[in-house]
């Protein structure tokens, strides 16, 4: 190859080089830009960030929590659904939990994703004084779980127990049943595997529909969920009313002001930003000091 061809094609490289890198380094980030900076998708584009009093509080796309230093609800405000991002709400570990349905015994490492919903519906209850059961939990907000141990039979279903053990209540608890199929139920020896035993959850008498909606107990897929349904903000209505001291029927005005429906009639279901909300709420109705 002569040098002159040579050098004729490394300086078309070279051309074509900075052509692209003026086109789509250049050229097509400030277009972009430009265009996001149009109304209706500046918000958007810029974070759709929230201040108050001049201050960066937020985004109304990333949830936050709303508690204390110790993680305890602040009554003045809105909860927001659990994140299993990192320590919570962590852009950085945007995740979920990847815990199942059939995750419901709990070990030394960890409670069952069945024993946090449950521990979760109990508190929630009891913050916003509603009927916390659910399904399948024990009044001590564990899952209500038993180990039935003995000869299986062909269908896999133990006829005879010789032993039965509630296996999310480490003694000294006392069991949520008393007897199982005739044999007393026993609290779990802390160490003990009872895994060899058929693994048995417990219904109870639960409403079939719980007072405290399932978004109040469950994280998200991204565990960054912004939004609440409005039946969990219904259920925090009399409690904010009653911190701040206003009625229900205002603190209700303020929700249905921050609550969108399904995207275009269809998709998706009701939602209430938490954010927006909580920062409405301080703006109308701040907190007496």
């Amino acid at each position: 190859m002569r040098l002159s061809t040579w050098i004729r094609q490394h300086l078309a490289a070279l051309r074509a080089l900075l052509i692209l890198t003026v086109c789509t380094g250049i050229v097509y980030p400030l277009a972009v830009y430009a265009v996001a900076q149009l109304p209706g998708l500046r918000d958007g584009a810029e974070g759709s960030l929230q201040r108050a009093g001049g201050k960066l509080v937020g985004s109304s796309l990333i949830g936050q929590s709303f508690t204390d230093a110790e993680g305890n609800a602040l009554p003045q405000y809105f909860q927001s659904r659990p994140s299993a991002a990192g320590d919570g709400y962590d852009p950085m570990s945007s995740a979920a939990s990847n815990l199942g349905p059939e995750d419901i015994v709990d070990t030394d490492a960890r409670a069952s994703l069945l024993t946090q919903v449950c521990a979760r519906s109990r508190a929630i209850g009891d913050r916003e004084r509603v009927d916390g059961s659910r399904p399948f939990c024990t009044e001590d907000g564990v899952g209500a779980v038993l180990s039935v141990l003995g000869t299986r039979g062909a269908d896999g279903d133990v006829a005879h127990p010789t032993r039965v053990v509630s296996v999310n209540q480490p003694c000294p608890a006392t069991p949520f049943l008393s007897s199982y199929r005739g044999v007393a139920v026993e609290c779990a020896q802390p160490g003990q595997d009872y895994a060899a035993g058929l693994i048995v959850p417990i219904r109870g008498n639960a409403a079939a529909e719980p007072a405290v909606p399932a978004d109040a107990v469950t994280a998200s897929g991204s565990g960054l969920d912004p939004d609440i349904s409005p039946e969990y903000a219904a259920i925090q209505v009399a409690r904010i009313a009653e911190v701040r001291g206003v009625t229900v029927e205002q603190v209700r005005e303020v929700v249905a002001a921050h609550t969108k429906g399904r995207a275009i009639g269809f998709l998706g279901e009701p939602r209430v930003n938490v954010l927006r909300l909580n920062l409405d709420l301080d703006q109308r109705y701040p907190l007496r000091g």
